[in-house]
């Protein structure tokens, strides 16, 4: 599994302040960090940098790649069509675009930014009405997406495919759906990649509770076909497992999913929570704060 660090985020106060004040230092410690942990990209998240967008998004990415070099290379996250453009233009190698929503009225603008500055971008499958009932509907738009891209001049092969990742503890269902997408997402778009915005899943549950959550749903996307995550680049057990050094985790992931008979006497109390774990996401049983204690 290939990793996007999501923690150079403005709605990481630290981060959030440096951008405000164009102060490069923090801006170039995270950078460093998340290299160093080894991410695949990095991702720059301004939101919708409603004010001096383009001069802020041109300034992260030069001070970014001025201090790392163009590897990894960047995934520029905003809602801001100009701010992206700035961005485009600015970052030297091949960019992401994070993210293109399912809606004409945004795609008409952000899909020629994929072909002019030839970028990957993230399709997302957010439409007209939102978030998407079923896997179904998501491939409707995924069709939809895809083929305004093509059309423009965008290959498959720099399409990220992502079916949005919901929270387990209000949208549970939801969960499930996805992993069925991404099955089908070959046969829709043969030759797309994928990815997901992972963190998404523990998104309410309490802070403890997040990485194991984040960590088996990983494995579980993955096992479908998922190609990369934008993820928690501090978490070193997800990157772990995203390296494949945890097989044992995997396996009783996979056990899981297979609807084999896990025997919790003869695992780990670590294995056990991730068999629990699955369980729940796969809905098995119902999400509660305490799943690990049951």
């Amino acid at each position: 599994m290939l990793l996007i660090g999501e923690n150079l985020n403005v709605i990481n106060r630290q981060i959030g302040k440096a951008f405000r004040e164009k102060d490069p230092r923090p801006i170039v410690e995270e950078a460093i960090r998340q290299k160093e942990k080894g991410m695949d990209w990095i991702d720059i998240n301004l939101g919708p940098a409603r004010k001096g967008g383009p001069e802020l998004m041109e300034f992260v990415v030069k001070t970014v790649q001025e201090a790392i070099g163009d590897s990894p290379p960047l995934c520029l996250d905003t809602s801001n069509v100009e701010a992206m453009e700035a961005g485009l233009a600015a970052h030297k190698g091949k960019a992401i675009i994070n993210s293109i929503m399912c809606r004409a009225e945004r795609y008409e603008k952000m899909i020629p930014l994929a072909v002019k500055y030839k970028a990957n971008m993230i399709a997302l499958m957010w439409g007209p009405d939102g978030l998407p009932r079923d896997e179904n509907e998501r491939a409707a738009l995924a069709v939809e997406l895809i083929y305004a891209a093509n059309e423009a001049g965008v290959p498959n092969e720099d399409i990220f495919v992502d079916g949005i990742v919901t929270p387990v503890n209000i949208q549970q269902p939801q969960l499930m759906s996805l992993l069925a997408f991404q099955e089908m997402l070959q046969d829709i778009a043969p030759g797309c990649k994928s990815t997901c915005g992972l963190s998404n899943v523990s998104n309410g549950p309490p802070d403890h509770l997040r990485p194991i959550l984040n960590q088996t749903y990983m494995v579980m996307l993955e096992r479908k076909g998922m190609y990369s995550c934008i993820a928690d680049a501090y978490d070193d057990g997800l990157v772990a497992m995203a390296r494949g050094k945890r097989p044992d985790i995997v396996e009783v992931i996979h056990k899981v999913m297979d609807k084999e008979n896990v025997e919790m006497n003869s695992v780990s109390k670590e294995l056990q929570d991730y068999a629990k774990t699955a369980r729940v996401i796969l809905g098995h049983s119902l999400y509660s704060d305490s799943w690990l204690e049951i």
